[in-house]
């Protein structure tokens, strides 16, 4: 009984210093972990290399395997006319360049603000116009009947300020639009957008 009661303040001791030790160690661990996803996410940049790794691939792998998958337009038919329009009216104004369709404005657009990056990341364009050399020139948005609906109207003000502000013109095409307007309105921006400073 008095061994008992001799060694019990040594074990409770013991017992003490084990839980600090191991509250420590995963605060430790938990620590590297947070410190590591954001070394992830401040090293981000478009275009940047990300190692995938091997087991998601295989699960996302499973996944698409698994799924039934159809083909759908990239545009509608409104979108197309303006897209055929645009690259019509680039061929007679002699511009050098290229229209392309929904293009996504993380890949036009960099900003050293993430928040601001984020913000723009996955928002696409309708139509845009770049140059030869591969530089955004001119963003054509559609704007359908009922186009503005619900927080359109807020998502196409984040994307219009975010390229003017990258000095991307920015167009918008509403139905009553005809192939002549869309050059016309092309003309100028591009005349602008080209001129110098």
């Amino acid at each position: 009984m008095q061994i008992m009661m001799d060694t019990a303040p040594t074990l409770v001791a013991i017992i003490v210093f084990l839980v600090i030790v191991g509250g420590w160690e995963l605060s430790r661990k938990r620590g590297k972990r947070r410190a590591t996803r954001r070394s992830a996410v401040a090293q981000f940049r478009p275009g940047a290399k990300i190692a995938v790794r091997p087991q998601v691939a295989t699960s996302q792998l499973d996944t698409v395997m698994g799924a039934a998958f159809q083909a759908r337009p990239l545009m509608s038919r409104a979108e197309a006319s303006v897209f055929y329009a645009a690259e019509r009216a680039m061929k007679r104004l002699d511009i050098k360049g290229r229209v392309m369709a929904q293009v996504c404005l993380g890949e036009i657009l960099r900003s050293p603000d993430d928040d601001a990056f984020h913000a723009i990341n996955s928002k696409r364009v309708d139509i845009l116009v770049i140059s030869n050399s591969g530089w955004p020139l001119a963003a054509i948005e559609y704007q359908g009947e009922g186009h503005y609906q619900g927080t359109a109207y807020a998502r196409d003000a984040v994307k219009k300020a975010a390229l003017q502000r990258a000095g991307v013109a920015y167009l918008e095409v509403t139905p009553q639009h005809s192939a002549d307007d869309i050059e016309r309105d092309l003309a100028r921006v591009m005349q602008a957008h080209m001129a110098p400073a």
